[in-house]
C-alpha cells in the first residue's frame, strides 16, 4: 500500500520550451510569405473592369499605375466630382505624368528599363478626353508599353 501514499505534494514537471523558438520562427517566416503590403491608397474610386484579354507579367515590380476616377467621399467636397489622376499617393495633373514616369524609370534597374510597363486603371464614366491626355503624356515620356482597362459603358 505504500505506492499510492499522498503524503508527499508532487511538483509540476518543468516545461520543455526548447522548440519554442523555432514554431516563432516558422510562424513568422509564415507570415512574411503570406502578407502582401500595400503600395498606393486609393483615391479616386473606380470600378473594376470585365477583361476582353489576359496578359501575364513576368515582373510586377516593372508595372507603374496610374489611377483615374471621381474623388473618394472625403476627398469630393474639395475637389468636386470630376475625374482625378492619382499617381502614387497624390492626385496629379496630366502635365505631371512625364516627370513622374521618368522618376519611376529612374529608380528602375538599368537592364529593366526597357520592359517597363504602364497600366492605366479608368473608372468606365470617365471622359476619353482625359485619357487621351494622359496617353499623349506617357508618349512623351517613352513609355512603351501602356495597358489600358477601362469597363465599356452598357
Amino acid at each position: 500500500m505504500g505506492k499510492f501514499n499522498k503524503t508527499g505534494k508532487k511538483e509540476m514537471p518543468a516545461l520543455n520550451t526548447s522548440s519554442l523558438p523555432d514554431l516563432i520562427f516558422t510562424l513568422l517566416f509564415f507570415f512574411m510569405i503570406v502578407t502582401t503590403m500595400r503600395e498606393v491608397t486609393l483615391k479616386v474610386e473606380f470600378k473594376v473592369p470585365q477583361a476582353t484579354e489576359l496578359e501575364k507579367l513576368e515582373k510586377k515590380s516593372l508595372v507603374t499605375f496610374i489611377y483615374v476616377g471621381k474623388p473618394t467621399a472625403e476627398f469630393r467636397k474639395k475637389l468636386g466630382n470630376e475625374s482625378r489622376i492619382q499617381l502614387n499617393d497624390s492626385y496629379a495633373e496630366v502635365a505631371a505624368i512625364q516627370d513622374y514616369i521618368i522618376g519611376e524609370r529612374a529608380s528602375m534597374k538599368e537592364e529593366d528599363q526597357p520592359q517597363m510597363t504602364v497600366s492605366l486603371k479608368v473608372d468606365q464614366d470617365t471622359k476619353m478626353g482625359i485619357v487621351t491626355d494622359i496617353k499623349e503624356a506617357l508618349r512623351k515620356a517613352y513609355a512603351l508599353k501602356i495597358n489600358y482597362s477601362a469597363q465599356p459603358r452598357q
